[in-house]
Protein backbone atom coordinates (compact mmCIF):
# COMPACT_ATOMS: atom_id res chain seq x y z
CA UNK A 1 0.00 0.00 0.00
CA UNK A 2 1.34 3.16 -0.83
CA UNK A 3 2.56 5.63 2.54
CA UNK A 4 1.47 9.21 2.78
CA UNK A 5 4.95 10.32 1.42
CA UNK A 6 4.04 8.21 -1.58
CA UNK A 7 0.30 9.36 -1.80
CA UNK A 8 1.01 13.01 -1.76
CA UNK A 9 3.26 12.49 -4.68
CA UNK A 10 1.23 10.77 -6.81
CA UNK A 11 -1.93 13.65 -5.81
CA UNK A 12 0.88 16.19 -6.88
CA UNK A 13 1.26 14.62 -10.49
CA UNK A 14 -2.59 15.23 -11.05
CA UNK A 15 -3.48 18.05 -8.91
CA UNK A 16 -5.53 16.55 -6.05
CA UNK A 17 -3.61 17.35 -3.65
CA UNK A 18 -6.69 18.35 -1.31
CA UNK A 19 -7.57 14.47 -0.75
CA UNK A 20 -4.91 14.52 2.54
CA UNK A 21 -6.42 18.09 3.93
CA UNK A 22 -7.74 16.37 6.69
CA UNK A 23 -5.08 13.60 6.73
CA UNK A 24 -3.72 14.61 10.24
CA UNK A 25 -6.90 14.80 12.06
CA UNK A 26 -7.84 10.99 11.01
CA UNK A 27 -7.39 7.93 13.41
CA UNK A 28 -4.60 5.78 12.23
CA UNK A 29 -7.47 2.94 10.39
CA UNK A 30 -8.50 6.20 8.68
CA UNK A 31 -5.75 7.38 7.44
CA UNK A 32 -4.89 3.84 5.64
CA UNK A 33 -8.44 3.42 4.53
CA UNK A 34 -7.73 6.94 3.01
CA UNK A 35 -4.44 5.84 1.69
CA UNK A 36 -5.56 2.64 0.30
CA UNK A 37 -8.59 4.56 -1.88
CA UNK A 38 -5.98 7.16 -3.19
CA UNK A 39 -4.28 3.79 -4.75
CA UNK A 40 -6.91 2.50 -6.50
CA UNK A 41 -7.93 5.86 -7.85
CA UNK A 42 -7.84 5.33 -11.86
CA UNK A 43 -6.74 8.78 -12.93
CA UNK A 44 -7.22 8.55 -16.55
CA UNK A 45 -10.90 8.84 -15.83
CA UNK A 46 -10.81 12.40 -14.14
CA UNK A 47 -9.37 13.59 -17.61
CA UNK A 48 -12.57 12.75 -19.38
CA UNK A 49 -13.16 15.84 -17.34
CA UNK A 50 -11.64 17.63 -20.51
CA UNK A 51 -14.21 16.11 -23.27
CA UNK A 52 -17.76 16.52 -21.14
CA UNK A 53 -18.94 18.82 -23.13
CA UNK A 54 -17.99 17.38 -26.27
CA UNK A 55 -19.30 13.65 -26.34
CA UNK A 56 -17.89 11.17 -29.30
CA UNK A 57 -20.67 11.86 -31.93
CA UNK A 58 -22.18 8.65 -33.20
CA UNK A 59 -22.21 7.09 -37.12
CA UNK A 60 -24.46 6.44 -38.89
CA UNK A 61 -27.60 4.55 -38.05
CA UNK A 62 -29.35 1.81 -39.93
CA UNK A 63 -31.95 -0.99 -39.03
CA UNK A 64 -31.56 -4.20 -38.32
CA UNK A 65 -33.38 -7.50 -38.60
CA UNK A 66 -34.28 -9.67 -35.88
CA UNK A 67 -34.65 -13.61 -35.33
CA UNK A 68 -38.37 -13.19 -34.27
CA UNK A 69 -40.43 -15.26 -32.20
CA UNK A 70 -41.91 -16.69 -35.15
CA UNK A 71 -38.49 -17.59 -36.38
CA UNK A 72 -37.21 -19.28 -32.78
CA UNK A 73 -40.64 -21.36 -32.74
CA UNK A 74 -39.88 -22.57 -36.05
CA UNK A 75 -36.39 -23.83 -35.23
CA UNK A 76 -37.11 -24.17 -31.38
CA UNK A 77 -35.55 -28.00 -31.74
CA UNK A 78 -32.35 -27.01 -32.82
CA UNK A 79 -31.63 -24.00 -31.24
CA UNK A 80 -32.87 -25.73 -27.45
CA UNK A 81 -30.50 -29.15 -27.92
CA UNK A 82 -27.80 -26.66 -29.20
CA UNK A 83 -27.76 -24.36 -25.94
CA UNK A 84 -28.63 -27.57 -23.73
CA UNK A 85 -25.34 -29.43 -24.93
CA UNK A 86 -23.33 -26.21 -24.18
CA UNK A 87 -24.95 -25.82 -21.06
CA UNK A 88 -24.11 -29.34 -20.23
CA UNK A 89 -20.79 -29.21 -21.44
CA UNK A 90 -19.80 -26.02 -18.77
CA UNK A 91 -19.91 -23.94 -21.30
CA UNK A 92 -22.15 -20.62 -20.31
CA UNK A 93 -22.62 -18.86 -17.07
CA UNK A 94 -24.36 -16.20 -15.84
CA UNK A 95 -23.65 -12.66 -14.31
CA UNK A 96 -26.44 -10.57 -12.41
CA UNK A 97 -25.94 -6.97 -12.34
CA UNK A 98 -27.30 -6.26 -8.49
CA UNK A 99 -25.04 -3.04 -7.27
CA UNK A 100 -28.40 -1.12 -6.85
CA UNK A 101 -30.66 -0.13 -4.03
CA UNK A 102 -34.18 -0.13 -3.77
CA UNK A 103 -34.36 3.71 -3.58
CA UNK A 104 -37.05 4.55 -5.54
CA UNK A 105 -39.27 1.45 -4.24
CA UNK A 106 -38.88 3.20 -1.13
CA UNK A 107 -36.99 0.29 0.11
CA UNK A 108 -33.22 1.43 1.78
CA UNK A 109 -31.61 -2.20 0.84
CA UNK A 110 -30.53 -3.85 -2.58
CA UNK A 111 -33.04 -3.96 -4.82
CA UNK A 112 -33.27 -7.64 -5.11
CA UNK A 113 -33.79 -8.00 -1.18
CA UNK A 114 -37.50 -6.43 -2.18
CA UNK A 115 -40.41 -8.68 -1.30
CA UNK A 116 -42.63 -8.83 -4.54
CA UNK A 117 -44.79 -11.54 -2.87
CA UNK A 118 -48.45 -10.13 -1.50
CA UNK A 119 -49.86 -13.47 0.76
CA UNK A 120 -46.19 -14.77 0.61
CA UNK A 121 -42.53 -13.94 0.71
CA UNK A 122 -41.36 -14.07 -2.83
CA UNK A 123 -38.15 -11.49 -3.36
CA UNK A 124 -36.61 -10.49 -6.78
CA UNK A 125 -33.34 -12.74 -5.89
CA UNK A 126 -35.53 -15.24 -5.39
CA UNK A 127 -37.89 -14.81 -9.00
CA UNK A 128 -34.40 -14.72 -10.42
CA UNK A 129 -32.76 -17.64 -8.99
CA UNK A 130 -36.69 -20.17 -9.76
CA UNK A 131 -35.62 -18.74 -13.53
CA UNK A 132 -32.68 -20.12 -13.87
CA UNK A 133 -33.34 -23.65 -11.69
CA UNK A 134 -36.05 -24.17 -14.95
CA UNK A 135 -32.67 -24.33 -16.77
CA UNK A 136 -30.69 -26.47 -14.24
CA UNK A 137 -33.63 -29.30 -14.38
CA UNK A 138 -33.44 -29.17 -18.08
CA UNK A 139 -30.10 -29.79 -18.53
CA UNK A 140 -29.64 -31.49 -15.44
CA UNK A 141 -26.87 -29.52 -13.87
CA UNK A 142 -25.50 -26.29 -12.42
CA UNK A 143 -25.02 -23.41 -14.24
CA UNK A 144 -22.08 -21.02 -12.61
CA UNK A 145 -23.24 -17.40 -11.19
CA UNK A 146 -21.70 -14.46 -10.84
CA UNK A 147 -23.40 -12.06 -8.75
CA UNK A 148 -21.83 -8.24 -8.84
CA UNK A 149 -22.92 -6.43 -5.74
CA UNK A 150 -21.42 -2.65 -5.18
CA UNK A 151 -19.86 -1.40 -2.24
CA UNK A 152 -22.58 -0.59 -0.68
CA UNK A 153 -24.90 -3.72 -0.72
CA UNK A 154 -22.26 -6.13 -1.20
CA UNK A 155 -22.50 -7.58 2.90
CA UNK A 156 -26.28 -7.40 2.80
CA UNK A 157 -26.55 -9.18 -0.64
CA UNK A 158 -24.07 -12.00 0.46
CA UNK A 159 -25.76 -12.19 3.82
CA UNK A 160 -29.44 -12.65 2.21
CA UNK A 161 -28.13 -15.17 -0.12
CA UNK A 162 -26.36 -16.94 2.93
CA UNK A 163 -29.61 -16.51 5.54
CA UNK A 164 -32.19 -17.71 2.70
CA UNK A 165 -29.95 -20.52 1.72
CA UNK A 166 -29.20 -19.34 -1.74
CA UNK A 167 -33.10 -20.22 -2.47
CA UNK A 168 -32.13 -23.53 -3.06
CA UNK A 169 -29.32 -22.92 -5.79
CA UNK A 170 -26.12 -24.97 -4.93
CA UNK A 171 -23.72 -22.27 -3.39
CA UNK A 172 -20.68 -23.97 -4.96
CA UNK A 173 -21.71 -22.57 -8.05
CA UNK A 174 -22.47 -19.07 -7.08
CA UNK A 175 -19.25 -16.47 -6.71
CA UNK A 176 -19.67 -12.75 -5.64
CA UNK A 177 -17.22 -9.83 -6.76
CA UNK A 178 -17.82 -6.10 -5.95
CA UNK A 179 -18.52 -3.62 -8.68
CA UNK A 180 -15.19 -1.23 -9.21
CA UNK A 181 -15.58 2.42 -8.22
CA UNK A 182 -14.85 5.85 -10.24
CA UNK A 183 -14.83 9.05 -8.84
CA UNK A 184 -16.89 11.88 -8.79
CA UNK A 185 -15.80 15.20 -9.69
CA UNK A 186 -16.58 19.10 -9.32
CA UNK A 187 -16.55 20.64 -12.97
CA UNK A 188 -13.35 21.17 -12.89
CA UNK A 189 -11.96 18.12 -12.32
CA UNK A 190 -11.09 18.19 -8.38
CA UNK A 191 -12.01 15.32 -7.05
CA UNK A 192 -14.42 15.48 -4.24
CA UNK A 193 -14.77 14.21 -0.50
CA UNK A 194 -17.11 12.74 0.87
CA UNK A 195 -16.17 13.00 4.40
CA UNK A 196 -12.40 13.65 5.64
CA UNK A 197 -11.45 9.91 5.35
CA UNK A 198 -13.86 8.89 2.44
CA UNK A 199 -13.23 9.63 -1.56
CA UNK A 200 -16.06 10.54 -3.05
CA UNK A 201 -16.91 7.47 -5.91
CA UNK A 202 -20.05 6.01 -7.89
CA UNK A 203 -20.18 2.57 -9.42
CA UNK A 204 -18.25 2.52 -13.19
CA UNK A 205 -21.53 1.64 -15.06
CA UNK A 206 -22.95 -1.30 -16.06
CA UNK A 207 -20.66 -1.79 -18.80
CA UNK A 208 -17.88 -2.25 -15.83
CA UNK A 209 -19.09 -5.33 -14.88
CA UNK A 210 -16.49 -7.15 -17.02
CA UNK A 211 -13.70 -5.65 -15.56
CA UNK A 212 -14.80 -5.50 -11.82
CA UNK A 213 -15.06 -9.53 -12.55
CA UNK A 214 -11.77 -9.42 -13.66
CA UNK A 215 -10.20 -7.27 -11.59
CA UNK A 216 -11.80 -9.61 -8.63
CA UNK A 217 -9.72 -12.89 -10.37
CA UNK A 218 -13.04 -14.14 -11.33
CA UNK A 219 -11.62 -14.36 -15.31
CA UNK A 220 -9.18 -17.51 -13.45
CA UNK A 221 -12.71 -19.27 -11.91
CA UNK A 222 -14.31 -18.93 -15.48
CA UNK A 223 -11.48 -20.41 -17.36
CA UNK A 224 -10.44 -23.08 -15.25
CA UNK A 225 -14.50 -23.68 -15.83
CA UNK A 226 -14.38 -23.81 -19.82
CA UNK A 227 -16.82 -21.01 -19.40
CA UNK A 228 -16.84 -19.55 -23.64
CA UNK A 229 -20.18 -17.79 -23.24
CA UNK A 230 -21.50 -15.23 -20.56
CA UNK A 231 -25.59 -14.34 -20.30
CA UNK A 232 -25.84 -11.16 -18.15
CA UNK A 233 -28.77 -9.70 -16.76
CA UNK A 234 -30.33 -6.86 -14.64
CA UNK A 235 -31.38 -7.72 -11.19
CA UNK A 236 -34.81 -5.47 -11.89
CA UNK A 237 -36.30 -7.59 -14.53
CA UNK A 238 -38.08 -10.65 -12.48
CA UNK A 239 -39.65 -12.94 -15.98
CA UNK A 240 -36.64 -12.59 -17.67
CA UNK A 241 -34.74 -16.21 -18.35
CA UNK A 242 -31.36 -16.61 -17.36
CA UNK A 243 -28.67 -19.12 -19.20
CA UNK A 244 -32.28 -19.67 -21.69
CA UNK A 245 -30.97 -22.57 -23.80
CA UNK A 246 -33.02 -21.63 -26.36
CA UNK A 247 -31.02 -18.37 -27.10
CA UNK A 248 -27.58 -19.51 -26.80
CA UNK A 249 -28.40 -22.32 -29.52
CA UNK A 250 -29.60 -19.63 -31.77
CA UNK A 251 -26.46 -17.70 -31.09
CA UNK A 252 -23.87 -19.86 -31.43
CA UNK A 253 -25.98 -21.58 -34.56
CA UNK A 254 -26.50 -18.35 -36.20
CA UNK A 255 -22.17 -18.40 -35.55
CA UNK A 256 -22.75 -14.90 -33.80
CA UNK A 257 -20.33 -13.50 -31.61
CA UNK A 258 -22.72 -12.03 -29.48
CA UNK A 259 -26.54 -11.77 -29.05
CA UNK A 260 -29.44 -9.72 -27.43
CA UNK A 261 -32.72 -10.20 -26.00
CA UNK A 262 -35.44 -7.65 -27.35
CA UNK A 263 -38.56 -6.97 -27.25
CA UNK A 264 -40.99 -5.33 -30.09
CA UNK A 265 -41.51 -1.76 -29.32
CA UNK A 266 -44.74 -1.05 -27.82
CA UNK A 267 -45.09 1.88 -29.46
CA UNK A 268 -42.41 4.02 -31.78
CA UNK A 269 -42.01 7.06 -29.07
CA UNK A 270 -41.60 4.17 -26.04
CA UNK A 271 -38.61 5.12 -23.98
CA UNK A 272 -36.10 1.98 -24.66
CA UNK A 273 -32.94 1.97 -26.52
CA UNK A 274 -32.81 -0.32 -29.69
CA UNK A 275 -30.37 -2.57 -31.30
CA UNK A 276 -29.87 -1.21 -34.98
CA UNK A 277 -26.70 -0.94 -37.11
CA UNK A 278 -23.92 1.96 -36.76
CA UNK A 279 -21.67 2.74 -38.85
CA UNK A 280 -22.24 -1.66 -40.15
CA UNK A 281 -21.46 -2.78 -36.66
CA UNK A 282 -24.04 -3.58 -34.16
CA UNK A 283 -25.34 -0.96 -31.38
CA UNK A 284 -27.88 0.28 -29.31
CA UNK A 285 -29.60 3.80 -30.17
CA UNK A 286 -31.19 5.56 -27.11
CA UNK A 287 -34.95 6.91 -27.72
CA UNK A 288 -33.59 10.24 -26.95
CA UNK A 289 -30.65 10.35 -29.61
CA UNK A 290 -33.42 8.90 -31.72
CA UNK A 291 -34.94 11.23 -34.92
CA UNK A 292 -38.42 11.55 -35.80
CA UNK A 293 -37.63 10.22 -39.15
CA UNK A 294 -36.04 7.05 -37.24
CA UNK A 295 -39.22 6.78 -34.80
CA UNK A 296 -41.56 6.08 -37.23
CA UNK A 297 -39.80 4.69 -40.46
CA UNK A 298 -41.58 1.41 -41.86
CA UNK A 299 -40.89 -1.40 -43.39
CA UNK A 300 -42.66 -2.50 -46.10
CA UNK A 301 -44.91 -4.91 -44.06
CA UNK A 302 -45.98 -1.82 -41.88
CA UNK A 303 -43.83 -3.07 -39.02
CA UNK A 304 -41.37 -0.01 -37.44
CA UNK A 305 -37.99 -0.23 -38.48
CA UNK A 306 -36.39 0.67 -35.46
CA UNK A 307 -38.45 -2.18 -33.98
CA UNK A 308 -36.27 -4.44 -31.48
CA UNK A 309 -36.39 -2.44 -27.61
CA UNK A 310 -33.40 -4.42 -25.50
CA UNK A 311 -33.76 -5.52 -21.79
CA UNK A 312 -30.76 -5.56 -20.44
CA UNK A 313 -30.19 -9.38 -21.48
CA UNK A 314 -26.99 -10.52 -23.25
CA UNK A 315 -24.71 -12.90 -24.37
CA UNK A 316 -21.40 -12.12 -25.09
CA UNK A 317 -18.13 -14.66 -26.40
CA UNK A 318 -15.33 -14.68 -22.92
CA UNK A 319 -12.73 -14.40 -25.75
CA UNK A 320 -13.94 -11.64 -27.02
CA UNK A 321 -15.04 -10.08 -24.08
CA UNK A 322 -11.14 -10.36 -22.65
CA UNK A 323 -9.95 -8.60 -26.29
CA UNK A 324 -12.62 -5.73 -25.24
CA UNK A 325 -11.45 -5.10 -21.73
CA UNK A 326 -7.63 -4.58 -23.00
CA UNK A 327 -8.86 -2.24 -24.81
CA UNK A 328 -10.92 -0.26 -22.71
CA UNK A 329 -14.72 0.93 -23.29
CA UNK A 330 -15.49 4.83 -23.69
CA UNK A 331 -16.18 6.73 -20.84
CA UNK A 332 -19.25 8.63 -20.45
CA UNK A 333 -19.36 11.52 -18.47
CA UNK A 334 -22.47 12.01 -16.85
CA UNK A 335 -23.25 15.48 -14.47
CA UNK A 336 -24.69 14.46 -11.36
CA UNK A 337 -25.83 16.15 -8.02
CA UNK A 338 -23.03 14.88 -5.64
CA UNK A 339 -23.45 15.10 -1.98
CA UNK A 340 -19.78 16.59 -0.85
CA UNK A 341 -17.95 18.04 2.11
CA UNK A 342 -16.31 21.39 1.62
CA UNK A 343 -12.60 22.51 2.20
CA UNK A 344 -13.72 23.71 5.74
CA UNK A 345 -15.25 20.05 6.52
CA UNK A 346 -18.89 20.92 5.95
CA UNK A 347 -21.34 18.31 4.00
CA UNK A 348 -22.87 20.12 1.21
CA UNK A 349 -25.98 18.20 -0.54
CA UNK A 350 -26.05 20.24 -3.97
CA UNK A 351 -29.58 21.32 -5.45
CA UNK A 352 -28.58 21.71 -9.05
CA UNK A 353 -25.74 19.31 -10.71
CA UNK A 354 -22.45 20.29 -9.33
CA UNK A 355 -20.23 17.49 -10.89
CA UNK A 356 -19.42 14.71 -13.00
CA UNK A 357 -19.64 10.83 -12.36
CA UNK A 358 -17.74 8.57 -14.98
CA UNK A 359 -19.20 5.21 -16.47
CA UNK A 360 -18.59 2.73 -19.07
CA UNK A 361 -21.76 1.38 -20.66
CA UNK A 362 -22.91 -2.01 -21.84
CA UNK A 363 -24.29 -0.21 -25.20
CA UNK A 364 -20.36 0.36 -25.72
CA UNK A 365 -19.74 -3.43 -25.56
CA UNK A 366 -22.07 -4.66 -27.89
CA UNK A 367 -20.44 -2.08 -30.60
CA UNK A 368 -17.12 -3.74 -29.93
CA UNK A 369 -18.44 -6.96 -31.22
CA UNK A 370 -18.61 -8.40 -34.95
CA UNK A 371 -22.44 -8.85 -34.93
CA UNK A 372 -25.03 -9.40 -32.14
CA UNK A 373 -28.05 -11.16 -33.05
CA UNK A 374 -31.20 -9.77 -31.84
CA UNK A 375 -33.05 -12.22 -30.47
CA UNK A 376 -37.57 -11.34 -29.80
CA UNK A 377 -38.59 -12.62 -27.02
CA UNK A 378 -42.46 -11.80 -26.06
CA UNK A 379 -43.03 -8.95 -23.60
CA UNK A 380 -45.30 -10.81 -21.54
CA UNK A 381 -44.00 -13.44 -20.86
CA UNK A 382 -39.93 -12.15 -20.14
CA UNK A 383 -39.95 -8.29 -19.35
CA UNK A 384 -41.25 -7.45 -15.87
CA UNK A 385 -39.08 -4.51 -14.89
CA UNK A 386 -39.58 -3.66 -11.41
CA UNK A 387 -38.05 0.35 -11.66
CA UNK A 388 -41.16 1.97 -9.37
CA UNK A 389 -43.16 2.06 -6.58
CA UNK A 390 -46.51 2.26 -8.72
CA UNK A 391 -47.01 2.89 -12.41
CA UNK A 392 -45.56 1.55 -15.46
CA UNK A 393 -42.61 -0.83 -14.78
CA UNK A 394 -43.57 -0.71 -11.13
CA UNK A 395 -44.11 -4.01 -8.36
CA UNK A 396 -47.66 -3.66 -8.98
CA UNK A 397 -47.00 -4.18 -13.18
CA UNK A 398 -44.21 -6.44 -12.35
CA UNK A 399 -46.83 -8.69 -9.75
CA UNK A 400 -49.50 -8.68 -12.84
CA UNK A 401 -46.97 -10.15 -15.18
CA UNK A 402 -46.05 -12.75 -12.12
CA UNK A 403 -49.19 -13.87 -11.94
CA UNK A 404 -50.15 -13.88 -15.95
CA UNK A 405 -47.06 -16.61 -15.93
CA UNK A 406 -48.56 -18.79 -12.99
CA UNK A 407 -46.16 -17.63 -10.26
CA UNK A 408 -47.85 -17.52 -7.18
CA UNK A 409 -47.57 -14.64 -5.32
Amino acid sequence: MLDFNEAKSRLAEYGQEHLLRFYNELAPDEQASLLRQIEEIDFSVVEAVKSADSPAPRGTFAPIGAVTVGDIAANSDSYRKTGIEAIQAGKAAAVLLAGGQGTRLGFDKPKGMFNIGVSKDLFIFECLINNLMKVVREAGCWVPLYIMTSEKNNEDTTSFFEEKNYFGYNKDYVKFFVQSMAPSTDFDGKIYMESKSRISSSPNGNGGWFSSLVRAGLLDDIRKKGVEWINIFAVDNVLQQIADPLFIGAVISTGSQSGSKVVSKAAPEEKVGVLCLEDGKPSIVEYYEMTDKMLNLRNEDGSLAYNYGVILNYLFNVDKLVEIVDRNLPLHVVKKKIPYMDENGNSISPTEPNGYKFETLVLDMVHMQDSCLPYEVVRSKEFAPVKNATGVDSVDSARELLKENGVEL
